[in-house]
């Protein structure tokens, strides 16, 4: 799943309504009036992530102008890896689950955040400094484990240890974002990828001409200071209103079990972009960017259709912590034949005009027709497992909802990632890319149809003949679409 989308989902927040500084002790009082305000919140949140997708989608733009398909790009997307994966643990899923409810839970009681910042944020960031400072020393070493094929390391070293700050700067940016989520203060939270994508633009068109692609990564490590200072303010003003109670040291430590089995979830499903740089690494100059690029564009849909998914989630968590498992079953039908109809549509669009897309989008500049061919070809196989990405983010919420660790969904993505590094260790020295992307969508298949296999088996009743043939139908029409 993409930053945009966590954003959006992470955006809904906890179930309570209005900020915690007009209620009383039960967290209920006042809540009648509350509403409006809520909506508010709700939309100005909406049209902020809305800004920091689209800002992100002219970050890719602008980079594909200036610098094209090329070694360059190829290194500094080997650097990009760290972000991509810290932005899920530190920002949206881990953090997240982990801060919300402990957050919600003082707050229901009465208490303040004084106490729990002033002993957990330190800690926090010195921890995270520390693996900050081993990824600048490693530098070498990571870009060698990540990309071993990739000719002449300096500039990816370089970008590694400018992209490195960002586990520090995530880290203090998403613990701002759980708290004032915890307080329904959405604003500033939904604001933090505009501003990530700003800093990021406004260095490249400051100093592309001077240090080409390596502009890209010093505006990562800027566009993530932003990240915490659009949100600091606020931050500030909740532990100005707040009493110093202390946190409770068993809070934190239930917290930590219940997200472990997130943490692998998340790391396990991005470790599938690790396998293609991996394998990427030694193939053509340009590689890596050309699937950056189509999986960029192609995971378009699929953001879209997990948004659905999305204003959902609310109703499948009530209806599992209700102990409703029918309930439960029938809206993992009902979601999956709603996002499925969306995601075959742009399949077969996606799949019928791949070339055309990728040529207004991106063949200007550096980027050129001979690098539209190769992308175009790579998202048409990439669109063929945009229904397992799909499925599996849906399939893992239902997993997730039952509020205590649940160690299936990281098994089953690592099932997947086998079958994907296998796939394309076994065919990329002679179909390339493209392999890379058949071994991507064939993983994540896999994994879609074992997790909703095992949905059945652990969380509700669900029928799997009624999907196959709801999802079998969506298919047909999306061959007949694509033929036409």
């Amino acid at each position: 799943m993409t930053a945009a989308a966590r954003t959006a989902r992470g955006a809904a927040g906890p179930g309570t309504a209005g900020r915690f500084g007009r209620f009383g002790k039960s967290g209920t009082a006042g809540a009648a009036g509350a509403g409006g305000s809520v909506g508010r919140a709700a939309a100005l949140s909406g049209a902020l992530v809305a800004a920091g997708t689209a800002l992100g989608f002219l970050r890719d733009l602008v980079m594909a102008h200036l610098f094209g398909a090329s070694r360059g790009t190829d290194a500094f997307l080997v650097a990009w890896t760290i972000p991509e994966t810290v932005s899920p643990l530190l920002i949206e899923d881990a953090m997240a689950l982990l801060m919300v409810p402990v957050v919600t839970r003082l707050l229901a009681r009465g208490d303040g955040l004084r106490g729990f910042v002033g002993r957990t944020l330190p800690r926090m960031v010195a921890v995270l400094a520390v693996v900050t400072v081993t990824l600048a020393l490693a530098a070498p070493a990571v870009v060698e484990l990540l990309a071993p094929g990739l000719p002449g390391h300096g500039p990816a070293v370089l970008c590694v240890r400018l992209t490195a700050v960002t586990v520090v700067t995530f880290g203090i940016a998403g613990f701002m974002s759980a708290t004032l989520r915890a307080h329904h203060r959405f604003g500033p939270p939904a604001a933090i990828y505009a501003a990530y994508n700003v800093g990021i633009l406004a260095l490249i068109a400051g100093l592309s001409g001077a240090v080409g692609v390596t502009s890209a990564a010093i505006g990562v490590a800027a566009g993530s200071v932003l990240m915490v200072a659009v949100q600091a303010p606020a931050f500030v003003r909740c532990l100005r209103d707040a009493p110093p109670q202390r946190l409770p040291a068993d809070e934190l430590r239930l917290g930590l079990a219940a997200v472990a089995p997130v943490v692998v979830y998340t790391v396990t499903r991005q470790a599938q972009v690790f396998v293609e740089r991996f394998l990427g690494s030694g193939l053509e100059a340009g590689s890596i960017s050309h699937l950056n690029y189509a999986q960029k564009v192609a995971q378009v849909p699929m953001i879209m259709s997990l948004m659905i998914v999305t204003v959902t989630f609310p109703r499948l968590a009530r209806a599992s912590a209700d102990g409703d498992v029918r309930g439960v079953a029938r809206r993992i039908r009902q979601d999956l034949a709603a996002a499925g109809a969306m995601v075959m549509c742009a399949t077969a669009f996606l799949v019928a005009f791949a070339p055309a897309v990728i040529e207004v989008l991106f063949e200007h500049g550096a980027f050129t027709a001979d690098d539209t061919r190769d992308t175009a070809d790579i998202m048409r196989v990439y669109a063929l497992g945009l229904w397992g990405q799909m499925a599996v983010g849906l399939a893992a919420r239902a997993f997730f909802a039952r509020g205590r660790p649940m160690w299936s969904p990281a098994g089953v993505l690592a099932a997947g990632l086998v079958v994907t590094a296998a796939i394309g260790a076994a065919f990329a020295a002679t179909a390339g890319t493209i392999a890379l992307a058949a071994a991507n969508a064939a993983g994540i298949t896999l994994a879609a149809v074992l997790l909703l296999a095992g949905l059945r088996l652990k969380v509700a009743p669900v029928a799997l003949r009624g999907i196959a043939a709801d999802t079998g139908r969506l298919l047909l029409a999306g061959v007949g679409a694509g033929a036409a």
